[in-house]
């Protein structure tokens, strides 16, 4: 991987405490953008919040800055929209944790054979978005419109579980994430793979892996 300046959304976020020291540990010089703003730098990363993604982003696109989006609950076509018009790579996935990823290609292919099933889905009590974006993304893939139930407690990081019902058996799988460390392989991969993505939006580890 290439050596990288980056500039950081949310450096002092559970996510970014976190990710920042492994982004340097790799050997990229990380900026506060906050402080620094993006200008100057090779990639920018967004871990903040669903009202902040949008005025984020655009300080990045209008200079030419590719980004990697981890916050949820922003609107995606409208980043997308934009980000075709500067001509820029940004990517967005609703949940880093390979794990994750496996468990909604999983759910995917359960839903093909039970077509009945409900979404669990338990974050901590500071995450701003219900439904959150992986349940909502596992939703969608699965196609068969799934009811989904949100928890916000103290005490949780990220956690879901798909239960399928069928007569006379249930499957149920489910992904826990017991630290935020699950985010940082799936965020260095994002980041390094920027210069090979097109522009606008691309979604979802699937498309990198």
């Amino acid at each position: 991987m290439s050596i990288l300046k980056v500039a950081f959304f949310g450096v002092g976020g559970k996510v970014g405490s976190v990710l920042v020291p492994a982004l340097e540990t790799a050997g990229h010089e990380v900026l506060d953008a906050r402080t620094s703003g993006p200008e100057g730098c090779d990639a920018a990363i967004d871990f903040t919040r669903p009202d902040a993604v949008a005025e984020n982003v655009e300080q990045c696109l209008s200079t030419g800055i590719p980004v990697v989006i981890g916050s949820t609950g922003f609107d995606i076509a409208a980043v997308d929209a934009r980000a075709r018009e500067a001509g820029v790579a940004c990517f967005h996935a609703p949940n880093f944790a390979q794990g994750a990823v496996l468990m909604m290609r999983f759910a995917e292919e359960a839903a093909r054979v039970f077509p009945r099933a409900e979404i669990v889905e338990l974050h901590h009590e500071a995450k701003r978005d219900a439904p959150s974006g992986t349940a909502k993304a596992t939703a969608e893939r699965m196609g068969t419109d799934p009811a989904i139930h949100s928890v916000r407690l103290p005490g949780l990081v990220a956690h879901q579980e798909v239960i399928f019902g069928g007569p006379g058996e249930t499957l149920t799988i489910r992904h826990d994430t017991t630290s935020r460390e699950a985010f940082v392989p799936g965020a260095l991969l994002a980041l390094a793979k920027l210069p090979e993505l097109p522009p606008g939006l691309t979604v979802g580890l699937d498309a990198i892996l």
